[in-house]
């Protein structure tokens, strides 16, 4: 009994698949079930181990780990006996169409009106004929009869569905040169490592049926299904590898952090308000049942509102060498405490080092108020107090107070109208670059 994610190493995982992938995850791990990560790499010349090596890291950062690792490219003798095993039933059949006669056959379908179902003509062939075929060089690719009726299941997520196998072609399952196709590789495996729980997207729902009569030609039980609404773009266009959509790789260049990506994937498109949350409460709260049929957007704002939030506690000896990634080699903790209310990703932390490091364009809008206040500036050594001293003794001297006090300030020290409390920031900018900019020099 076992979940798994099987994404294909032929290009780097979207957050559409991250998401499959952490569902999986939360599930078996709510069930106490092992997770399993199968790479279908069984396409020689779109995978790569490049590719493989990044799943297997994208996977480790989002907090995702597996019981089991398999290749199918090391399976392929466990295909080839399932496939003998159908042959022996005769629920396979070899065709002879090239690409191209197949493609003017469904275009001619589709201009009739009619749905690009395969008309089984391999069916009809003698042995001459397809002895003939072969003769001329034409090797057999081999497609599954699927037994007319309509097949049903529960679904997990869109409840009773119920499709007619009349409106669908017998999928290829091997091909000319012998390789295993999706449908037989897929259906093998999952029986081979007893999966008992299929959750994908619900791109997949047509495919269930065909697969359904596969795992019951093999004598297999039928796995639990259950079909997410897609994870779809901003202009509602469905996420996709081929199609270059955001993935998880460049969030992480982005800034995005692991616990803010987790929290919303997992929430996202359920009856669930997105929040944060570490991943023994995400294990904890998960139910398929909660997931809707629909599609999801992919909302990047509520993402930055999570990470903000992830952001905002973390430790300095948790940002410090993610801060000299984004140069700032120098910066310290005191300066982290300052500015991290006021970044959305750790290297926003870049915006606000000029700030207390120089150089400032000091925006001083009373130079005479400005002199005023340096000449109240309290003596070194600064603290976290000099501010509200500093500030008590202005108001004092001069009866300004509120904004009228702070703007000002806040303008000349930073050149900025808002940021990171001045209390913080007052030590750190240090009496000379204070005494500076109130005076209108750059520093």
């Amino acid at each position: 009994m076992a979940l798994r994610f099987a994404p294909s190493p032929s290009g780097h995982l979207h957050v559409g698949n991250l998401r499959t992938a952490l569902v999986n995850w939360l599930c078996a791990r709510k069930e106490g079930k092992p997770f399993i990560l199968r790479l279908d790499d069984t396409d020689r010349e779109r995978s790569s181990e490049a590719f493989a090596d990044a799943i297997d890291e994208d996977l480790r950062w989002l907090g995702l780990d597996w019981d089991q690792r398999v290749r199918q490219s090391d399976r392929l003798a466990r295909y080839a006996k399932a496939f003998e095993t159908l042959k022996a039933l005769g629920r396979v059949y070899p065709c002879y169409e090239t690409p191209e006669e197949l493609s003017l056959r469904r275009r001619a379908l589709l201009t009739a009106g009619k749905p690009p179902v395969y008309d089984r003509a391999a069916l009809k062939l003698s042995a001459g004929e397809r002895a003939g075929l072969e003769a001329a060089g034409r090797q057999p690719y081999w497609r599954f009869q699927l037994e007319p009726g309509v097949v049903e299941w529960d679904d997990g997520i869109h409840g009773t569905i119920r499709i007619d196998v009349g409106t669908l072609s017998d999928p290829v399952l091997v091909r000319a040169d012998g390789a295993p196709l999706y449908t037989l590789s897929s259906t093998v495996d999952d029986i081979n490592l007893n999966i008992t729980r299929i959750i994908r997207g619900d791109d997949h729902v047509t495919n269930t049926a065909p697969q359904i009569q596969l795992f019951r030609a093999l004598g297999a039980g039928v796995p639990a299904f259950a079909h997410l609404g897609l994870l779809h773009g901003p202009g509602g266009e469905p996420l996709s590898k081929s199609l270059g959509s955001e993935s998880g790789r460049d969030l992480r260049a982005m800034g995005i952090e692991a616990q803010a990506l987790a929290s919303y994937l997992a929430t996202v498109g359920t009856s669930d308000p997105v929040r944060l949350a570490p991943m023994g409460e995400l294990t904890e709260a998960f139910d398929i049942g909660r997931h809707n049929a629909a599609p999801a957007t992919f909302d990047r704002v509520v993402l930055e509102g999570l990470n903000a939030q992830v952001v905002h506690a973390l430790s300095y000896n948790e940002v410090r060498a993610k801060l000299y990634v984004a140069g700032l080699p120098h910066a310290t903790e005191a300066f982290w405490l300052a500015v991290r209310a006021n970044c959305t990703k750790v290297r926003d932390a870049v915006e606000w080092w000029p700030v207390v490091a120089g150089p400032v364009d000091p925006l001083v809008d009373d130079a005479a108020f400005a002199a005023e206040a340096a000449a109240l500036l309290p003596p070194a050594p600064w603290s976290d107090t000099t501010w509200k001293a500093w500030s008590d003794a202005i108001t004092a001297k001069t009866g300004r107070k509120g904004k009228a006090l702070f703007q000002p300030l806040r303008r000349a020290l930073t050149a900025r109208d808002h940021g990171p409390e001045m209390r913080a920031l007052l030590p750190l900018i240090g009496p000379d670059r204070t005494r500076a900019r109130l005076a209108g020099t750059r520093a």
